[in-house]
């Protein structure tokens, strides 16, 4: 991944946590399937944190939408609450691309 893609940090950050749970399950003992087990969380954990703030932006999103829907807002009162909804969305979840 180049490092101009907006989404290296996240890769690097799952990366390392890959990595580390790899390095740290070879020094441990346990049977095969456990030191799997243990990267498969590691990698499971690592993708649960960087994308928190994707899962909490959508949620918050979806229940404006749903607001906006219901049709009890006329046109400026929905337009003024996206502008809002979007303003107070985390800056990590904003024009990047997920994938």
């Amino acid at each position: 991944m180049q490092k101009d893609n907006p989404n290296a940090e996240r890769y690097i950050s799952i990366a390392r946590a890959c990595l580390k749970a790899i390095n740290d399950s070879a020094e441990n003992a346990g049977s095969r399937e456990q030191k799997i087990q243990a990267v498969y969380e590691a990698i499971d954990s690592a993708f649960q944190s960087e994308f928190a703030d994707y899962r909490q932006s959508v949620a918050v999103m979806a229940t404006v939408l749903e607001r906006i829907a219901s049709g009890q807002l006329d046109a400026e009162k929905a337009a003024d609450l996206a502008r809002k909804t979007l303003d107070r969305q985390p800056e990590s979840t904003r024009n990047t691309l997920m994938h």
